[in-house]
């Protein structure tokens, strides 16, 4: 049986906190005759790292490998109080391009922190946005992967517990989390809104939309990003087999086989022209039906960094040199 239809799920790729942080790169480069630094993977995926590497930013695992003085660019996924300290006494110049729905948390665990609650922090223990949101209040906070681990959990005080998600999470997962939580400690406290991000639960809501139609999800992706790794066991959880995938070049023939309808989409560090790769290897085996599903209309944007567009606005008026300062490193 040969691939007779492709449906592309929407929406898919690119999010609004990942368009920034691309953005910020490319205007610093754009922008100033210095070296760019930029803090780990300013996204988790290869493609869009590479891309940035040969455009001239320089990616590296630790401040300790920025000269003193030099601009640098934290990632998507945050920093910690320590990591800005360090920045602070090498004087660099900073411009962060952490997303603002993960800066979001960080606030909640100074507020919880500050009001002696002990925090559990569900995520993955070494992902980069966990390990800058953990800093904030370091003895505050238990990373919690699974309801499992709660069995072993013991906190000061049963009635202070507050909890915090990682922005990537599954659905799905957490909730089951959040309930053995609750049972756990009845008083715990919550944030105000929702931690896991729009971008992830709108591609876990469209990829379940998609799974209902197909016999196989392909879901572009790399795999340490965790909003991409979460697409596929969130299709694993309905019945329906799923493959991640760089780019096209890893499709496994032997996939295809008995397979009549396929799925596409991407996490949400994923650029649309991995999608389009795929498509055109389908549309060279001979497939002509492909289908584009919107489950969810996103319409969200974040600003540029404020130290950037300051930057930029002053050296378009000539008030400064590109070379200058752009923001304090605390």
């Amino acid at each position: 049986m040969a691939v007779e239809k492709l449906i592309l799920a929407t929406p898919r790729g690119f999010c609004a906190g990942v368009d920034r942080a691309i953005d910020v790169v490319k205007i610093a480069l754009d922008l100033y005759d210095e070296p760019v630094y930029v803090r780990k993977e300013i996204v988790h995926n290869r493609h869009v790292v590479d891309e940035l590497r040969e455009k001239g930013a320089i990616f590296v695992d630790d401040l300790d490998e920025v000269p003193v003085g030099s601009l640098v660019i934290y990632s998507a996924h945050g920093v910690s109080p320590e990591v800005r300290a360090q920045a602070a006494a090498k004087r660099l110049k900073v411009v962060d391009a952490t997303c603002p729905l993960v800066t979001k948390v960080h606030n909640e665990a100074i507020k919880f922190a500050k009001e002696g609650h002990s925090i559990i922090l569900v995520g993955h223990k070494g992902h980069d946005e966990v390990i800058g949101t953990t800093g904030e209040a370091p003895d505050a906070i238990t990373v919690i992967g699974s309801a499992e681990q709660l069995e072993e959990l013991n906190v000061p005080d049963p009635t202070k517990v507050a909890v915090i998600t990682q922005t990537t999470l599954s659905l799905d997962d957490t909730t089951g989390i959040i309930e053995a939580l609750r049972r756990k400690f009845p008083a715990l406290a919550f944030p105000s809104k929702e931690d896991i991000c729009y971008a992830t639960q709108n591609r876990q809501t469209a990829l379940k939309e998609l799974a209902s139609r197909v016999d196989l999800i392909l879901a572009l992706g790399s795999q340490n990003s965790s909003n991409s790794k979460r697409l596929i066991e969130v299709a694993k959880g309905v019945g329906v087999r799923a493959y991640l995938i760089d780019d096209v070049s890893e499709i496994n023939p032997a996939w295809l086989e008995d397979t009549r309808v396929i799925g596409v989409t991407a996490g949400a560090s994923a650029p649309e022209h991995l999608v389009q790769g795929v498509v055109n290897y389908f549309k060279e085996l001979g497939v002509t039906d492909i289908e584009e599903i919107e489950s969810i209309k996103e319409e969200v944007n974040f600003g540029l960094p404020q130290e950037l567009i300051r930057e930029r606005a002053s050296v378009e008026n000539g008030l400064s040199s590109p070379t200058s300062p752009v923001a304090s490193a605390v």
